[in-house]
Formats: C-alpha cells, sequence, structure tokens
C-alpha cells in the first residue's frame, strides 16, 4: 500500500476550452476514469451552481450518478474550488479490496498486525491528511467498515489495525454512488446513521441521455484530445455523425461517449470523422421522466382498483427477475441497472428463493437403499470449524436426515460468528451456530436474523494463553499484544477481565485475527503476548508445554453459543430447525457409546488428534434450548456492556430478535 503524501500531485483546473473543464494532476500510480466535466447543458449548470456552493466548505459531499457519468471528476472538482486544493487528493474504490484488507487500506496497519503485514503502512486517511479523500462506491462498504467509518467521521481520528493510538485526521470525505442509498437502508444493508453522516451535502449528476446540450461539447473536447496524440489535430465530426451521438441513449454515460469517440477515430483515415461505433437501435431512449412515473402510476392505479393482491411482490419480482435475465444472470450487472447495491440485490433474490433455487438431489428410498431423482429444497448450513455443526458435517447424520425430509444440505465454512451473521444478513445461508458477543453486534447493526436456541453455560471453555512467564497476572496485558477474534466470546471476555481490573481495551495492542493452531507458534515465538481463545484450541494450549492458562472464563463470564437463522427461514421451514435440533441432541445422547469411527472422522474434519478431538466433544453439550427470559436478559446486559464501552452502534434490543416459534 504505496501512499506516501509527498508524491501525491494537487489537482489543478485547466480551462481548456469554453465549457468545458479539465482536471489534471493524477496521483502517482492512479489513473482518472473521465477526463473532462462539461456545463453547457441546463442540468449542468444548475449542477455547477450546487458544486460551487458546497466547494469552499468542510462538508460531507455525498456525490450520486449512474457508472460512467464523472463522479471521481466531481469530487476532484470540488477538491479544486476548496480551501484544501493545495493538499493531496486521493480516490478510494471500497468495492476494490477484500473484506479482511479494506481496514488496514483505509486506516493502515502496524507491523506484525497481521499475517504478511512486514512493515508499518499507513493508511488512505492518514494520506489524504490536509485534503481530500474520495470513497467510491461507499455502498459495497461491508457493514463491520460502516460502523469503524461513522466512528471516524465522529471522532475525527483512526486507529490503525495492529495498534492502540488513535490518530487525528484532518480530511474532508467525499463519497460516491451509483446505486439507491435509500434502498439499501431500507434493504439494511447500508447504516441508516451513516447515510445520514455522509449526505450532508448531496450533488446529483444526471446521465447523460439527461443532458444532451453537453454531449456535443464533450465530443469535440474528446476529438481534440484524442486527435492530439495520433497527430491529428483537425479532425471533425460529419452532420451525421453528431446526429447519431446526439440520438442516442448512452447508457454508459460519458466513459462510453469517450470510447466511442477514441475508437471512431482510429477507424477514420481523413479528416472527418463519418462513422461512429454504436448502434443505432440502442437508441430506444428510455429516460425516466414525469411521463413514464405518470404511466407507472395509472398503472399501479388501475392494479389496486381491480383488487389486485401482493402487488408489492409482484412488482418486486417482476423488476429483480427481468434485470436478471437482461444481464444474463449478472447479480453485479443487475443491481446497478436496478440502482441497488449487490447486497441489497442478493437480500431480495434470497427472499424471494431465487438464490437456493431448487434443484435435483438423488437421496435414498425404500428399505432397499436405491435411489430416485426428486426435487428437494436446499438448508445452507453455516459453520465455524469447532462448533457443533462442524460435528454433524463429519458425521453426515444431519444430511441423511434433511434428506428424509426432502432438503439438501449445503455446507460453508466461516472463519468467526460475525461472518455467519453477515452471510446470514445477506441471504447467503440459512441456519448457523455462533457465540455471545457476535448476535447482540448483529442486532445493533440492524442484520435480519432470530436467535432460535442455545446451548448451556461453558465458562471454562474460554481463557487467556500466554507463554510468557513475566505475564503473572491481567494487569501484566498492560501495552501487550493479545490476538483474539474481534466480537467473539473471547473477545467479551477480555472486555469483562479488563474491566475488572481498571483497564480497558485501550490499556492492550489488540490483534484481531480468526482463530488458527498457528497462533501457538507466534505465541511461543513472541509475535504476540497473550490468545484469546477457547475449545477445542484451549485444549491443545493446555497440551502445549510452552502455554499457560492465565485466566479462564470462570466467574467472568456465562460463555454460551447461539443458533441462529433467518428470519424467512425460521418463520417458513420450523420444522427443518426442529430435525436439526434433533440431530444435535441425538449428537449429545451417544456420547457413551460413541464409535471410534466416529471420532476418527470428527477428528479428520477438525485436523485434531484423535485424544483432542475426544475432549471436545465430551466438553460440548449438545442440548439446543428455546431462549426464556432470564438467557434474553443475559444477552441485554451482554449489550448494554459493550454500548457503554462505545463499541456497539446503537443500542440492541435482543428481545426483538428471538423466535418464539411457529
Amino acid at each position: 500500500m504505496a501512499c506516501d503524501p509527498s508524491s501525491l500531485s494537487v489537482v489543478v483546473q485547466d480551462k481548456s476550452r469554453a465549457g468545458v473543464e479539465t482536471v489534471s494532476g493524477v496521483p502517482r500510480g492512479a489513473t482518472s476514469r473521465a477526463t473532462a466535466i462539461v456545463f453547457e447543458d441546463p442540468l449542468s449548470l444548475q449542477m455547477k451552481d450546487d458544486i460551487l456552493r458546497v466547494a469552499p466548505s468542510d462538508a460531507t459531499v455525498l456525490v450520486i450518478g449512474e457508472t460512467g457519468t464523472g463522479k471521481e471528476l466531481v469530487a476532484r472538482y470540488i477538491h479544486a474550488h476548496s480551501k484544501r486544493k493545495n493538499g493531496p487528493f486521493l480516490a478510494v474504490n471500497c468495492g476494490g479490496f477484500s473484506e479482511t484488507l479494506i481496514e488496514a487500506e483505509l486506516f493502515g496497519h502496524e507491523k506484525g498486525a497481521f499475517t504478511g503485514a512486514l512493515k508499518t503502512e499507513m493508511g488512505w486517511f492518514e494520506a489524504a491528511n490536509g485534503g481530500t479523500l474520495l470513497l467510491d462506491e461507499i455502498g459495497d462498504l461491508p457493514p463491520p467498515m460502516q460502523v469503524k467509518l461513522l466512528r471516524v467521521l465522529q471522532e475525527r481520528e483512526i486507529v490503525r489495525v495492529g495498534s492502540r493510538r488513535p490518530r487525528p485526521i484532518d480530511v474532508r470525505l467525499i463519497a460516491a454512488t451509483n446505486v439507491n442509498l435509500d434502498a439499501a437502508v431500507q434493504a439494511k444493508t447500508f447504516r441508516n446513521d451513516l447515510f445520514y453522516r455522509l449526505n450532508v451535502a448531496t450533488i446529483h449528476l444526471p446521465p447523460l441521455r439527461a443532458r444532451k446540450g453537453d454531449v456535443k461539447p464533450l465530443a469535440e473536447y474528446f476529438l481534440k484530445l484524442y486527435g492530439e496524440k495520433l497527430g491529428r489535430r483537425d479532425v471533425e465530426l460529419t452532420p451525421d455523425a453528431l446526429r447519431k451521438l446526439m440520438n442516442y441513449s448512452w447508457p454508459g454515460n460519458i466513459r462510453e461517449l469517450e470510447n466511442v469517440l477514441h475508437n471512431a477515430l482510429l477507424l477514420t483515415n481523413g479528416s472527418l470523422v463519418q462513422h461512429v461505433p454504436i448502434v443505432e437501435s440502442a437508441a430506444a431512449q428510455f429516460e425516466p421522466s414525469i411521463d413514464f412515473e405518470e404511466q407507472l402510476r395509472q398503472l399501479f392505479e388501475g392494479a389496486i382498483s381491480r383488487g389486485e393482491t401482493n402487488l408489492f411482490e409482484l412488482v418486486t419480482r417482476s423488476l429483480v427477475s427481468t434485470a436478471l435475465q437482461r444481464e444474463g444472470g449478472n447479480q453485479v450487472h443487475a443491481a446497478e441497472k436496478l440502482g441497488l447495491t449487490r447486497n441489497a440485490l442478493r437480500t431480495h433474490l434470497a427472499h424471494m428463493g431465487m438464490i437456493a433455487p431448487r434443484k435435483k438431489f438423488r437421496a435414498p428410498t425404500g428399505k432397499t437403499g436405491s435411489f430416485r431423482d426428486r426435487d428437494v429444497n436446499v438448508t445452507r448450513l453455516g459453520y465455524q470449524k469447532f462448533g457443533t455443526l462442524a460435528a454433524l458435517k463429519a458425521l453426515g447424520s444431519l444430511d441423511a436426515r434433511l434428506a428424509s425430509l426432502g432438503f439438501h444440505a449445503e455446507w460453508r465454512e466461516f472463519n468467526s460468528g460475525p461472518d455467519i451473521l453477515d452471510a446470514i444478513g445477506r441471504g447467503e445461508i440459512d441456519f448457523g451456530v455462533t457465540g455471545e458477543a457476535a448476535t447482540v453486534f448483529a442486532v445493533a447493526m440492524g442484520v435480519s436474523f432470530f436467535y432460535v436456541g442455545f446451548e448451556p453455560p461453558a465458562p471454562s471453555d474460554v481463557a487467556i494463553v500466554v507463554a510468557d512467564r513475566n505475564i503473572r497476572t491481567v494487569d501484566d496485558l498492560r501495552g501487550k499484544k493479545v490476538a483474539f477474534s474481534r466480537w467473539s466470546n473471547a473477545d467479551y471476555f477480555l472486555m469483562t477481565a479488563l474491566k475488572r481490573r481498571g483497564l480497558s481495551r485501550a490499556d492492550i495492542e489488540p490483534i484481531y485475527i480468526p482463530p488458527s493452531l498457528d497462533l501457538l507458534d507466534d505465541l511461543k515465538g513472541g509475535a504476540i503476548h497473550a490468545w484469546g481463545i477457547w475449545e477445542p484450541l484451549l485444549s491443545v494450549a493446555r497440551d502445549n508445554d510452552a502455554a499457560r492458562i492465565l485466566l479462564d472464563g470462570s466467574e467472568h463470564v456465562v460463555n454460551r453459543q447461539f443458533y441462529v437463522a433467518r428470519r424467512l427461514f425460521a418463520v417458513g421451514h420450523p420444522q427443518i430447525i426442529e430435525a436439526i435440533f434433533t440431530e444435535i441432541r441425538a449428537l449429545g445422547a451417544s456420547r457413551a457409546d460413541r464409535q471410534p469411527n466416529d471420532l476418527r472422522a470428527i477428528a479428520r474434519c477438525l485436523n485434531l488428534d484423535h485424544s483432542a478431538a475426544e475432549r471436545h466433544l465430551n466438553r460440548l453439550e449438545f442440548r439446543p434450548q428455546p431462549l426464556d427470559d432470564e438467557i434474553i436478559e443475559e444477552q441485554q446486559a451482554i449489550a448494554d456492556a459493550y454500548l457503554s464501552s462505545g463499541q456497539l452502534p446503537a443500542r440492541a434490543a435482543i428481545a426483538d430478535a428471538v423466535w418464539r416459534g411457529s
């Protein structure tokens, strides 16, 4: 992540011709996806007035426009007309990084914060200090990062990954999106409080089809730009070619116009460009207008007066299926056409049952064990490697039970509980199991899930493990690198243990990392000083001569596991949830006569030796129970503790997320 602020060029304005304003000075290693703004059409002139009103302030700006309309260029124009014009301008695409890397990219990281972090690196916020940072495609920001960004906007400071020291920042933020964030907020894929923070000043970028007065000057600008590059400075459009450009609807906006003019110039030998490579029929100009809205209103009024039922569902299904069919099943392109984020589209697809389609599955029938083809539904199960569902997957017993009910089990492994809940919120899985901490964050963040059951407490199954003999008490963790999975039960235990000693997370150096046996080597080698851990890794650590238990959860936490399900799945398939619970209870009941083959299968699945796997299974209760008022209050207390520590974005109403049965 090369972000040396000294290497960043300053944005300047260059009026190369009347009506066209260009921006140069692109940062080293970056490319601007647009090269000119045109202010000749009345809509463009109105937009220019809006830009010049907000540019001098330090207000956060939200730029909304279709792909290819020049959102980044507008952001550069705002920067160039602001008091920060002599500072850096940086543009970051939020959809260009994986969820595991985006925090380090935006906020930076310390050496050793994670595997591959070989040196300390500043992030984009620090690199843009004193200037402007554009977060493009803000709608693609993962929910956990939305929380972090909200805090940065509120506190005006960042904390590097692997550090505990806040760093003040002086950055003006501009966010850009090509999707309807209002719809994303309604679909609970984008936080409403973050949306309000971003939506201080809004610039709506009209599509090129809505500002035809800009087509001619833009076309002339691009001809001149590429003509000079090709050594052909006197190239012009013929009247027929210009007419064709004016009659085209430009679904790709300015970016498409630029590409068309570049290609046209390459295909032309003389000074007159007679052919522009666009398909005339594509100019079946679909312009969202008052007329179109009136047609829709009349259509809906007629449907309502006729007593059509489920109208909203019919319209939504028709829109989604039409967009998907038109885009050949490409969800990204379909979401773009609908003005949604991909996550919001997938939420609709999940509600419509389109993400996990019915499929042919060969299931055993009769006593002979013969097979026949039949249609079955799919139950998508999310599991962590060391959870109760992992044991069921290894044995295959749940697969067989679901098959007998006409359902096929699809398994997907996750590194952490928050990942499972995030997948449930996205509609990617139906059922999973996770800890007490992850669930309260999911409730606070509006994830659409139900608590459907819980396991008895296991306080001694979570602990802080150390190797350094000089670390004797929790007080000795001050300033030390402590590794744990964020929003896990170990996270909550660590927070509680620190609080009892008058400490907080600011007194340690947290290393957020998923559980792995490799961390034992890091512990022994001194790369980390302590590790928040739970079973069965805890049993492995107990057997390791170099590691020892500093403190376990006894008298600190209850350490429960919760079964969670997608809301619509719980409501529509209570019999499947009960079938899952039946198999879990059966696994617990067979503890006394567990077969060696079963233990070997589970040990192999968990990548543990036979004895560690057996100890792990014997410690698990396998007794799922429905939540009662006492458990709800217990969870609410955990949520309130996180809220009071400033880590929870909003109060979590646990009772509202508890499934009460069919």
